[in-house]
Protein backbone atom coordinates (compact mmCIF):
# COMPACT_ATOMS: atom_id res chain seq x y z
CA UNK A 1 0.00 0.00 0.00
CA UNK A 2 3.12 2.66 0.97
CA UNK A 3 4.54 1.53 -2.72
CA UNK A 4 1.67 2.35 -4.30
CA UNK A 5 0.96 5.56 -2.38
CA UNK A 6 4.64 6.27 -3.29
CA UNK A 7 3.94 5.52 -7.08
CA UNK A 8 0.93 7.27 -7.26
CA UNK A 9 2.48 10.57 -5.84
CA UNK A 10 5.47 10.43 -7.88
CA UNK A 11 3.57 9.91 -10.89
CA UNK A 12 0.82 12.89 -10.57
CA UNK A 13 4.06 14.90 -9.60
CA UNK A 14 5.19 13.67 -13.03
CA UNK A 15 1.53 15.27 -14.43
CA UNK A 16 1.90 18.14 -12.89
CA UNK A 17 5.73 19.67 -13.84
CA UNK A 18 4.09 18.19 -17.86
CA UNK A 19 1.04 20.54 -17.30
CA UNK A 20 3.42 23.82 -16.27
CA UNK A 21 5.85 22.74 -18.98
CA UNK A 22 2.69 22.96 -21.50
CA UNK A 23 1.26 25.76 -20.32
CA UNK A 24 4.68 27.68 -20.33
CA UNK A 25 4.07 28.00 -23.95
CA UNK A 26 0.73 29.77 -25.12
CA UNK A 27 -1.28 28.85 -28.26
CA UNK A 28 -4.49 30.87 -27.87
CA UNK A 29 -5.32 34.65 -27.61
CA UNK A 30 -6.43 36.11 -24.63
CA UNK A 31 -9.14 38.64 -25.29
CA UNK A 32 -8.32 40.12 -21.75
CA UNK A 33 -5.15 41.14 -22.68
CA UNK A 34 -5.99 42.41 -25.80
CA UNK A 35 -8.41 45.34 -23.86
CA UNK A 36 -5.41 46.01 -21.38
CA UNK A 37 -3.37 46.37 -24.12
CA UNK A 38 -5.35 48.51 -26.03
CA UNK A 39 -5.88 50.47 -22.94
CA UNK A 40 -2.36 51.26 -22.65
CA UNK A 41 -1.83 52.40 -25.95
CA UNK A 42 -5.01 54.95 -26.39
CA UNK A 43 -4.68 56.22 -22.91
CA UNK A 44 -1.82 58.31 -23.70
CA UNK A 45 -1.55 61.94 -22.35
CA UNK A 46 -1.72 63.72 -25.76
CA UNK A 47 -2.47 61.76 -29.11
CA UNK A 48 -0.13 59.55 -30.61
CA UNK A 49 0.73 61.05 -34.16
CA UNK A 50 3.50 63.12 -35.46
CA UNK A 51 3.52 66.14 -33.88
CA UNK A 52 4.17 64.44 -30.61
CA UNK A 53 7.17 62.61 -30.53
CA UNK A 54 7.39 62.39 -26.53
CA UNK A 55 4.19 60.90 -27.34
CA UNK A 56 5.24 58.21 -29.65
CA UNK A 57 8.69 57.51 -27.91
CA UNK A 58 6.54 56.42 -24.70
CA UNK A 59 4.61 54.31 -27.23
CA UNK A 60 6.92 52.90 -28.83
CA UNK A 61 8.96 52.45 -25.10
CA UNK A 62 5.90 50.02 -24.16
CA UNK A 63 6.43 47.88 -27.47
CA UNK A 64 9.77 47.30 -27.37
CA UNK A 65 9.00 45.87 -23.30
CA UNK A 66 6.75 43.77 -24.01
CA UNK A 67 8.46 42.29 -26.85
CA UNK A 68 11.44 41.97 -24.97
CA UNK A 69 10.14 39.44 -22.75
CA UNK A 70 9.09 37.23 -26.03
CA UNK A 71 11.59 37.68 -28.67
CA UNK A 72 15.31 36.54 -29.52
CA UNK A 73 15.89 40.18 -29.92
CA UNK A 74 14.37 43.53 -29.96
CA UNK A 75 15.88 47.01 -31.88
CA UNK A 76 14.44 50.55 -32.36
CA UNK A 77 15.09 51.39 -36.13
CA UNK A 78 15.74 54.69 -36.18
CA UNK A 79 15.00 57.35 -38.68
CA UNK A 80 15.19 61.33 -39.20
CA UNK A 81 12.39 63.26 -40.31
CA UNK A 82 12.33 66.74 -40.66
CA UNK A 83 15.36 67.03 -37.82
CA UNK A 84 13.09 64.79 -35.54
CA UNK A 85 13.80 61.60 -34.79
CA UNK A 86 11.47 58.99 -35.34
CA UNK A 87 11.47 55.09 -34.52
CA UNK A 88 10.22 51.31 -35.36
CA UNK A 89 10.82 48.95 -32.87
CA UNK A 90 11.44 45.11 -34.27
CA UNK A 91 11.13 41.93 -32.49
CA UNK A 92 12.99 39.06 -34.39
CA UNK A 93 12.30 35.10 -34.18
CA UNK A 94 14.47 32.54 -35.62
CA UNK A 95 17.29 35.09 -36.43
CA UNK A 96 19.35 32.49 -37.20
CA UNK A 97 17.07 31.69 -40.59
CA UNK A 98 17.40 33.30 -43.61
CA UNK A 99 14.61 34.10 -45.51
CA UNK A 100 12.76 36.24 -43.76
CA UNK A 101 8.84 37.04 -43.15
CA UNK A 102 7.48 40.55 -42.00
CA UNK A 103 4.57 41.40 -39.78
CA UNK A 104 3.77 44.65 -39.43
CA UNK A 105 1.54 47.29 -38.13
CA UNK A 106 1.67 51.10 -37.36
CA UNK A 107 1.42 53.22 -34.46
CA UNK A 108 0.73 56.21 -35.09
CA UNK A 109 -2.79 57.96 -35.81
CA UNK A 110 -4.08 60.80 -37.83
CA UNK A 111 -5.16 63.82 -35.98
CA UNK A 112 -6.65 64.37 -32.42
CA UNK A 113 -8.08 60.76 -32.00
CA UNK A 114 -7.34 57.41 -30.00
CA UNK A 115 -7.09 55.17 -33.09
CA UNK A 116 -8.38 51.97 -31.31
CA UNK A 117 -8.81 50.55 -34.80
CA UNK A 118 -7.09 52.77 -36.40
CA UNK A 119 -4.18 51.13 -35.79
CA UNK A 120 -4.28 50.12 -32.43
CA UNK A 121 -5.81 47.30 -32.90
CA UNK A 122 -3.29 45.96 -35.25
CA UNK A 123 -0.26 46.90 -32.95
CA UNK A 124 -2.01 44.70 -30.08
CA UNK A 125 -2.02 41.62 -32.74
CA UNK A 126 1.63 42.34 -33.06
CA UNK A 127 2.12 42.19 -28.89
CA UNK A 128 0.12 38.88 -28.91
CA UNK A 129 1.90 37.52 -31.59
CA UNK A 130 4.75 37.65 -30.03
CA UNK A 131 3.83 36.25 -26.78
CA UNK A 132 2.28 33.09 -28.82
CA UNK A 133 6.02 32.96 -30.43
CA UNK A 134 7.89 33.12 -27.72
CA UNK A 135 9.85 30.08 -27.07
CA UNK A 136 8.91 28.13 -30.22
CA UNK A 137 11.53 27.27 -33.02
CA UNK A 138 11.01 28.26 -36.42
CA UNK A 139 12.68 27.29 -39.75
CA UNK A 140 12.50 31.04 -40.88
CA UNK A 141 13.46 34.32 -39.33
CA UNK A 142 10.32 36.23 -38.21
CA UNK A 143 10.06 39.97 -37.99
CA UNK A 144 7.65 41.41 -36.12
CA UNK A 145 7.77 45.45 -37.15
CA UNK A 146 5.97 48.33 -35.28
CA UNK A 147 5.94 51.26 -37.82
CA UNK A 148 5.19 55.04 -36.88
CA UNK A 149 4.91 57.67 -39.81
CA UNK A 150 2.15 55.51 -41.62
CA UNK A 151 -0.47 58.29 -41.84
CA UNK A 152 -0.94 61.71 -43.33
CA UNK A 153 1.30 63.47 -44.17
CA UNK A 154 3.73 61.30 -43.96
CA UNK A 155 1.46 58.62 -45.90
CA UNK A 156 2.47 57.49 -49.56
CA UNK A 157 6.13 59.13 -49.13
CA UNK A 158 9.66 57.89 -48.27
CA UNK A 159 8.75 58.96 -44.77
CA UNK A 160 6.84 56.25 -43.26
CA UNK A 161 8.17 53.49 -41.09
CA UNK A 162 7.31 50.99 -43.27
CA UNK A 163 9.27 52.46 -46.54
CA UNK A 164 12.02 52.65 -43.69
CA UNK A 165 11.84 48.91 -43.35
CA UNK A 166 11.09 47.69 -46.54
CA UNK A 167 14.50 49.10 -47.98
CA UNK A 168 16.86 48.24 -45.23
CA UNK A 169 15.24 44.68 -46.20
CA UNK A 170 16.40 45.50 -50.13
CA UNK A 171 19.55 46.90 -49.04
CA UNK A 172 20.67 44.24 -47.14
CA UNK A 173 19.80 41.68 -49.83
CA UNK A 174 18.14 40.09 -47.32
CA UNK A 175 15.86 36.64 -48.35
CA UNK A 176 12.13 38.44 -47.91
CA UNK A 177 9.37 35.71 -48.00
CA UNK A 178 6.53 37.89 -47.78
CA UNK A 179 5.15 41.11 -45.66
CA UNK A 180 1.66 40.55 -43.53
CA UNK A 181 0.05 44.07 -42.87
CA UNK A 182 -2.29 44.53 -39.81
CA UNK A 183 -4.35 47.41 -40.47
CA UNK A 184 -7.50 47.74 -38.11
CA UNK A 185 -8.65 44.27 -37.58
CA UNK A 186 -10.96 44.96 -34.73
CA UNK A 187 -14.53 46.51 -35.74
CA UNK A 188 -17.66 43.98 -37.11
CA UNK A 189 -20.95 44.43 -37.97
CA UNK A 190 -23.75 41.81 -38.56
CA UNK A 191 -26.00 43.81 -39.92
CA UNK A 192 -27.25 44.51 -43.33
CA UNK A 193 -25.85 47.57 -45.14
CA UNK A 194 -22.87 48.23 -42.85
CA UNK A 195 -20.39 46.76 -45.73
CA UNK A 196 -19.31 49.44 -48.23
CA UNK A 197 -17.11 49.14 -50.93
CA UNK A 198 -14.69 51.10 -53.90
CA UNK A 199 -16.91 49.99 -56.59
CA UNK A 200 -20.28 49.55 -56.06
CA UNK A 201 -20.59 46.10 -58.27
CA UNK A 202 -18.59 44.42 -55.49
CA UNK A 203 -21.38 44.21 -53.27
CA UNK A 204 -23.41 41.80 -55.13
CA UNK A 205 -19.49 39.32 -54.88
CA UNK A 206 -18.99 40.25 -51.32
CA UNK A 207 -22.22 40.96 -49.45
CA UNK A 208 -23.25 44.18 -47.17
CA UNK A 209 -22.45 42.51 -43.71
CA UNK A 210 -19.33 43.92 -42.54
CA UNK A 211 -18.96 40.29 -40.42
CA UNK A 212 -15.62 39.31 -42.09
CA UNK A 213 -11.64 40.01 -42.09
CA UNK A 214 -10.61 40.91 -45.62
CA UNK A 215 -7.30 39.43 -47.46
CA UNK A 216 -6.24 41.84 -50.08
CA UNK A 217 -3.80 41.72 -52.51
CA UNK A 218 -3.14 43.32 -55.87
CA UNK A 219 -2.78 40.85 -59.17
CA UNK A 220 0.38 38.74 -59.56
CA UNK A 221 0.59 38.55 -55.96
CA UNK A 222 3.38 36.56 -55.64
CA UNK A 223 3.72 32.96 -54.24
CA UNK A 224 3.67 33.97 -50.57
CA UNK A 225 0.55 36.03 -50.85
CA UNK A 226 -1.36 33.10 -52.47
CA UNK A 227 -0.45 30.43 -49.92
CA UNK A 228 -0.80 32.84 -46.63
CA UNK A 229 -3.90 33.93 -48.32
CA UNK A 230 -5.09 30.20 -48.63
CA UNK A 231 -3.88 28.91 -45.41
CA UNK A 232 -5.67 32.07 -43.26
CA UNK A 233 -9.01 31.27 -44.90
CA UNK A 234 -8.30 27.62 -43.62
CA UNK A 235 -7.58 28.26 -40.29
CA UNK A 236 -10.13 31.11 -39.57
CA UNK A 237 -12.69 30.78 -37.45
CA UNK A 238 -14.77 33.94 -38.75
CA UNK A 239 -15.64 34.54 -42.50
CA UNK A 240 -12.62 35.08 -44.74
CA UNK A 241 -13.05 37.29 -47.68
CA UNK A 242 -10.05 37.80 -49.88
CA UNK A 243 -9.37 40.22 -52.93
CA UNK A 244 -7.39 40.80 -55.64
CA UNK A 245 -7.12 43.56 -57.48
CA UNK A 246 -5.32 46.09 -59.64
CA UNK A 247 -3.45 48.97 -56.51
CA UNK A 248 -5.06 51.34 -59.01
CA UNK A 249 -8.36 50.36 -56.70
CA UNK A 250 -8.59 52.58 -53.73
CA UNK A 251 -8.16 50.80 -50.72
CA UNK A 252 -5.82 48.04 -51.92
CA UNK A 253 -2.57 50.01 -51.06
CA UNK A 254 -3.67 51.31 -48.36
CA UNK A 255 -1.38 50.29 -45.61
CA UNK A 256 1.95 49.77 -44.58
CA UNK A 257 2.32 47.10 -47.35
CA UNK A 258 2.59 49.19 -50.61
CA UNK A 259 5.98 49.85 -49.56
CA UNK A 260 7.11 46.49 -49.71
CA UNK A 261 5.55 45.90 -52.97
CA UNK A 262 7.17 48.63 -53.85
CA UNK A 263 10.42 46.88 -53.07
CA UNK A 264 9.23 43.95 -55.58
CA UNK A 265 8.19 41.62 -52.28
CA UNK A 266 5.19 39.67 -51.45
CA UNK A 267 3.12 41.19 -49.49
CA UNK A 268 -0.74 41.45 -48.32
CA UNK A 269 -3.21 43.43 -46.02
CA UNK A 270 -5.28 42.01 -43.53
CA UNK A 271 -8.38 44.45 -42.68
CA UNK A 272 -12.21 45.39 -41.24
CA UNK A 273 -11.47 47.35 -44.65
CA UNK A 274 -11.07 50.67 -42.86
CA UNK A 275 -13.82 53.38 -43.60
CA UNK A 276 -15.67 51.07 -45.78
CA UNK A 277 -17.48 49.42 -43.22
CA UNK A 278 -15.95 51.19 -40.19
CA UNK A 279 -17.62 55.03 -40.12
CA UNK A 280 -15.21 56.14 -36.67
CA UNK A 281 -12.28 55.99 -39.07
CA UNK A 282 -9.71 59.08 -38.15
CA UNK A 283 -12.31 60.24 -35.85
CA UNK A 284 -12.40 61.03 -32.27
CA UNK A 285 -15.13 57.95 -32.02
CA UNK A 286 -12.45 55.22 -32.67
CA UNK A 287 -13.04 53.91 -28.92
CA UNK A 288 -12.00 50.54 -27.93
CA UNK A 289 -15.84 50.26 -26.85
CA UNK A 290 -16.63 50.15 -30.40
CA UNK A 291 -14.40 47.06 -31.09
CA UNK A 292 -15.55 43.40 -31.29
CA UNK A 293 -12.72 41.86 -29.17
CA UNK A 294 -14.24 38.20 -30.12
CA UNK A 295 -13.61 38.41 -33.78
CA UNK A 296 -10.27 40.49 -33.02
CA UNK A 297 -9.10 37.13 -30.72
CA UNK A 298 -9.98 35.19 -33.94
CA UNK A 299 -8.03 37.16 -36.34
CA UNK A 300 -5.15 37.65 -34.44
CA UNK A 301 -5.49 33.56 -33.90
CA UNK A 302 -5.51 32.73 -37.57
CA UNK A 303 -2.69 34.68 -38.52
CA UNK A 304 -0.62 32.80 -35.56
CA UNK A 305 -1.58 28.92 -36.90
CA UNK A 306 -0.04 29.96 -40.19
CA UNK A 307 3.26 31.37 -39.43
CA UNK A 308 3.61 27.98 -37.51
CA UNK A 309 2.66 26.14 -40.15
Amino acid sequence: MMIRSSLFREFSSILIILALGCSSVLTQVDSIRLRKDLEQITGTSSYRHFMNPQTLDSVADFIFSEFSTNADTVYYQDFMVNSVRYRNVIAVFGKQNQNTLVVGAHYDVCGMQQGADDNASGIVGLLELSRLLKGRKFSRRIELVAYTLEEPPFFRTENMGSYIHARSLHKKNMDVEGMISLEMIGYFKEARGTQDYPIKLMKMFYGSRGNYIAVVNKTKKGIFARQFTKHFKQSSTIPVKSISAPRSIPGIDFSDHLNYWNFGFSALMITDTAFYRNKNYHQQSDTIDTLDLSNMAAVIQAVFEVLIQ
